[in-house]
């Protein structure tokens, strides 16, 4: 299994409920796939430039264990989910 670390963006103007609910499914995707090894969730934050006309974002940082191809899926998942508004998949092991 292979060290992965996720960042995603969460439109900041979602009910608290809503971003909770965001979070704890793609955690459930990782967990049905792979192994969450530690999750932070860094809050509301300003962003570096306007994404979709917005100025904040909810940051969440997961580092999990997995298979090669499961990124993939998640990155695929994550593209057509209306709620995160950017995400990055990195490889901890090619360091």
């Amino acid at each position: 299994m292979t060290n992965y670390e996720l960042m995603f963006i969460i439109e900041a103007a979602l009910e608290d409920s809503a971003k909770e609910q965001v979070v704890d499914t793609v955690k459930g995707i990782i967990a049905d796939n792979g192994e969450i090894t530690r999750a932070d969730i860094w809050g509301t934050r300003k962003l570096a430039y306007p994404i979709r006309k917005k100025n904040e974002g909810y940051y969440v940082l997961v580092q999990f264990k997995s298979d090669v191809d499961f990124p993939k899926e998640l990155d695929r998942r994550l593209k057509i989910h209306d709620n995160v508004i950017r995400h990055m998949i990195i490889n901890i092991d090619d360091k």
